[in-house]
């Protein structure tokens, strides 16, 4: 099922076939810089597992992205609950992840913006999160070109306290900050 398009990705459902490249994705450790470590194979198939169901039981998760000139998979942008232990918690984040050869394109940022729109204008969400290492500066200069505005800093329950990673930025929109699609 494709549940959004952009001028140049489709947004769709996971196929068997995405494994192998995801699993590439996740086990490079430089897209996983500003992630506590990169994922095995077997990590990946159960990151990839949760994916789907997250997808059935809301109706919304993290799509698989393909680039619609060549019908390459380039990763995931979209959307997860986040359960974590926090004072924003539970809360709908918006959240991507891209392989090397998609950065410095524009599509995380052509991603995420779409995915506002849809998560407002179709899912009914009130208001999305994202968050992330406080040191991931492309991270964070997504969120402000989409139009999310900085909250606050805080430790991250799930990251060792002596780790870089541990302090994170929260940003935050509201459905009221986004126009209607035409």
């Amino acid at each position: 099922m494709i549940y959004l398009e952009t001028a140049r990705l489709i947004f769709r459902d996971w196929e068997q076939a995405d494994l192998e490249p995801f699993s590439k994705l996740n086990a490079d450790k430089e897209v996983m810089t500003y992630f506590p470590k990169s994922l095995s194979t077997e990590e990946t198939q159960i990151f990839y597992q949760s994916i789907v169901s997250e997808l059935k039981e809301c109706g919304f998760g993290l799509y698989a992205v393909e680039v619609k000139d060549n019908k390459e998979f380039i990763g995931c942008i979209g959307f997860h609950r986040a359960t974590f232990e926090a004072d924003f918690t539970p809360c709908v984040e918006i959240g991507w992840r891209l392989k090397k050869e998609a950065w410095g394109k524009g599509y995380a940022t052509e991603g995420a913006a779409a995915c506002l729109q849809y998560g407002f204008n179709e899912l009914g969400l009130r208001d999305i999160y994202s968050f992330t290492a406080d040191i991931n500066e492309p991270s964070k200069n997504v969120m402000t070109k989409i139009g999310m505005r900085f909250i606050k800093t805080f430790s991250h329950p799930k990251v060792e306290k002596d780790s870089p990673l541990n302090k994170h930025v929260l940003y935050h929109i509201h459905q009221s900050a986004i126009l209607p699609s035409p």
